[in-house]
């Protein structure tokens, strides 16, 4: 089984904070690996294209672009949105 997670939050998805998986976007499960790698390029693409900068830790991607913040009210200052794809392949 192969899945490819799409997360929108304050962190990179390499983090996995508490509660991460409420800033799911969008999951997605592949029977087969060649499913799962042309699905996983298409969406690289499409993120690549979409933000300016992008930083890669195993199977995980962070994309985000300069201006897209929002204001968080513990911090009291604005906080980068990152766009992040995770890629799980398990061994059944």
């Amino acid at each position: 089984m192969y899945t490819i997670i799409y997360m929108k939050a304050d962190y990179e998805p390499w983090w996995k904070f508490e509660g991460w998986e409420t800033f799911i976007q969008t999951n997605e499960t592949f029977e087969t690996e060649e499913q799962f790698e042309s699905a996983l390029q298409r969406k690289l693409q499409h993120f690549r294209l979409t933000y300016d900068n992008e930083v890669t830790k195993e199977g995980f991607w962070a994309f985000w672009s300069e201006d897209e913040s929002v204001f968080c009210e513990a911090c009291d200052d604005d906080v980068q949105i990152y766009h992040g794809i995770i890629a799980l392949k398990s061994e059944e």
